[in-house]
């Protein structure tokens, strides 16, 4: 028999009213945008764990497959969960309800040995009205048995790993099994609020739909208030519990990533009984909306400077360690420069969610797919999408839906296929009439047939043929492209699928990114991401990634999340709001161009994504070859001379005045400069008019050596 050690992380213990167990992964209340925090105990922690071959102590909230949960078991298709629960005494004439943040992927909730619930889906959330089984006072056994197929093709899983391993096992990973999101009682109202949506689309007010469950969904009262603020709504129920009304905001606040500032909005039901239900939930007033070609956030034009990232951690999977490395993650994106997050084929923690409200951070939220075609895999897939939006709808931070990716889940084949195609569609018209208050991508990367944003995936390692795909593609000469699906299998992929879809939505890139090395790929960051931003009809992009995942090295950070070797450069000026674009092709990672021995003319442009023009002169000096761009201290912007240190003020060049107006980019303004004598890096800055720098980049001038290719084979 194995017996595993019970390995919990160190993490205070939880001190949210209620809660009556201790030395827990994950402390805080689970849902801090849905609040009943009064009266919650988490189950997090500690169970026994059966399977066929053994038993031990498995530490909920990781998979099974991690390390942090203490097992450590891969391929492990059948296991059970036990604990013992006591519902605390003062939870008496209160329901009790039962809630799992994930558990992948077919559950059994037992209690005392009966069977009370069975749910199917590995992502999505669910919970299980256990008032008629437990006592407040009494100790009862709870068993969660789970089924996780190894055979994982006909389900949604995203990138997890499956056997029989197909064609995409290369960009798959570890598998998530068993529980791996909270786990916690919580008590609510005899009639309670089971769902509450909140739209801000107005920017004016609150639209709130409620739905009751419990003794007495239908005929109750309902009295909603937005805290704070003192504007109220009374609402009653209809025959079948339903409820919806409008709270206009006297002096209303827009949420945006400059002021994500958040309503709280209390639902107390049955206000006047003596059991009433209370619920603090938050939401934004923003909207984020299509016209013709653009994006609008509020009714300003923006441009999304994003990254995708794929949840994953090096001891615990899809599960962060701990709560402060789950939200740390979006302070790293912002660090990095980017303004949303892609979460990859992964519905993600709720409290991940709320920080992104809080922080204003734009998401781009999509579930998990499955990998082969059929009935069966298409019907789990859409039953997803119903619960994504009930639990995540209301945060103002997600502004887009995903649905399909890369046509997994349909074979690749939408364009060859009918049925497939369809699928496609079918998702968009399901989603799209439980919310349109966002744009939604059908099938996110190429071989669109119904969506509202066209977005493609596009790797080149060359630049000069990616500069020159980007100038196609932004001029509409071009909308077809070669993609690598394996070492001899490439198709080539189009925007379009469908001649419905129109040719005039917004355009942007969802993932590129390419390098070998660490160095190699913050090369490939900085030209291909100024290439981009050298056409303004793009709406976008979308890194891939921020950080690595097993043998995926593909992140700007490195597993444990730890920077990497960037040569120099600062991932922040690449995703600035003003950014420089140099009008040439790079030659080779270290060596841009090679070293001058004449003067040196280069044209430069300024995109500038910011809501104001911005007016300045292009800079350029030398600097030793490799310099950094920023100065060791890590301090802010100063003078363009202050910023990048002990640079001659002599040896500076400046340009003629430009004046970068929004989403126009500027003509070429031509900087010269003398020879530096040897390799040396260029440093190039925008110095505006009060002598702050705004943007900067660099062109690394060093001999380009003829790559090695002796003893190669001939033929």
């Amino acid at each position: 028999m194995k017996t595993a050690t019970t390995k919990t992380p160190a993490t205070p213990a939880p001190t949210t009213a209620g809660s009556d167990t201790t030395d827990v992964p994950y402390p805080s209340y689970p849902r801090p945008d849905r609040d009943r925090s009064a009266r919650w105990q988490s189950l997090d922690g500690a169970w026994d764990f059966t399977w066929a071959e053994g038993q031990a102590t498995i530490t909920v909230p990781f998979a099974w497959e991690t390390p942090a949960s203490g097992i450590g078991r891969t391929w492990l298709e059948h296991s059970t969960y036990r604990r013992s629960v006591t519902v605390p005494a003062d939870w008496s004439g209160a329901r009790t309800v039962l809630c799992f943040g994930g558990v992948h992927h077919h559950a059994r909730i037992l209690i005392d040995g009966a069977l009370v619930a069975e749910h199917t889906g590995g992502y999505i959330s669910f919970e299980v009205d256990v008032t008629e089984h437990v006592a407040p006072g009494t100790t009862v056994e709870l068993t969660v048995e789970v089924h996780a197929p190894a055979d994982k093709r006909a389900i949604a899983h995203g990138k997890q790993r499956s056997i029989p391993r197909d064609d995409y096992d290369g960009v798959c990973f570890t598998p998530t099994s068993g529980i791996w999101q909270s786990v916690w009682l919580e008590a609510r109202g005899r009639t309670y609020a089971d769902q509450v949506t909140l739209r801000g689309d107005s920017r004016t007010g609150i639209d709130v739909t409620v739905q009751l469950a419990g003794d007495a969904p239908s005929g109750t009262g309902v009295a909603v208030t937005v805290l704070g603020t003192g504007e109220s709504l009374r609402l009653v129920t209809d025959a079948v519990g339903h409820a919806q009304g409008r709270i206009e905001i006297e002096r209303p606040r827009e949420w945006s990533p400059q002021d994500p500032h958040l309503y709280r909005v209390q639902v107390v039901t049955d206000p006047d009984g003596a059991a009433a239900d209370r619920v603090v939930l938050t939401t934004g007033l923003r909207t984020i909306e299509t016209r013709g070609e653009h994006l609008f956030l509020n009714g300003e034009r923006i441009a999304v400077r994003g990254v995708l990232d794929q949840g994953y951690w090096p001891s615990s999977g899809l599960t962060a360690p701990d709560e402060a490395a789950l939200l740390r993650d979006l302070d790293l994106a912002r660090e990095l420069g980017y303004t949303l997050v892609r979460k990859h084929l992964k519905l993600e923690d709720p409290r991940w969610l709320h920080h992104a409200d809080e922080l204003g951070m734009l998401i781009w939220a999509e579930p998990a797919c499955p990998s082969r075609y059929s009935a069966e895999a298409v019907s789990a897939f859409e039953a997803q999408i119903e619960p994504m939006v009930i639990r995540d709808g209301n945060h103002p931070s997600i502004v887009i839906w995903g649905l399909y990716n890369e046509e997994w889940g349909l074979d690749w084949d939408i364009p060859g296929s009918t049925d497939r195609a369809a699928a496609a569609e079918r998702a968009y018209d399901l989603l799209a009439a439980l919310d349109r208050s966002r744009p939604i991508v059908e099938n996110s990367g190429w071989a669109h047939v119904k969506t509202d944003l066209v977005d493609w995936h596009y790797y080149e390692p060359d630049p000069g043929a990616w500069a020159d795909a980007m100038a196609a593609f932004a001029t509409g000469a071009r909308d077809n492209f070669p993609v690598r699906l394996g070492p001899d299998f490439v198709v080539d992929k189009s925007f379009y699928a469908s001649a419905d879809v129109p040719r005039d939505l917004p355009i942007l890139n969802s993932e590129y990114g390419e390098g070998f090395t660490s160095l190699e790929r913050a090369w490939h960051l900085r030209w291909q991401t100024q290439e981009m931003r050298r056409h303004d009809r793009f709406s976008g992009y979308v890194y891939t990634e921020l950080t690595d995942v097993e043998h995926e090295m593909a992140g700007l950070l490195d597993a444990w999340r730890n920077p990497k070797d960037w040569g120099g450069l600062c991932p922040a000026d690449v995703n600035a709001d003003t950014v420089l674009i140099v009008d040439l092709v790079p030659l080779r990672a270290g060596a841009d161009i090679e070293v001058p021995t004449a003067d040196l003319t280069l044209g430069v442009r300024v995109s500038q994504h910011g809501s104001a023009p911005v007016t300045g002169r292009v800079c350029a000096a030398w600097a030793p070859a490799g310099r950094p761009t920023r100065v060791p201290d890590g301090s802010g912007p100063e003078s363009g001379l202050g910023a990048h240190g002990a640079i001659d003020a002599q040896a500076v060049e400046r340009t003629v005045p430009v004046t970068a107006v929004p989403f126009v980019v500027t003509d070429a303004v031509s900087v010269t400069v003398l020879p530096p004598g040897g390799p040396a890096r260029l440093l190039l800055w925008l110095e505006d008019t009060s002598g702050l720098e705004v943007a900067r980049t660099f062109v690394d001038a060093a001999e380009v050596e003829e790559l090695n290719r002796r003893g190669a084979r001939e033929g």
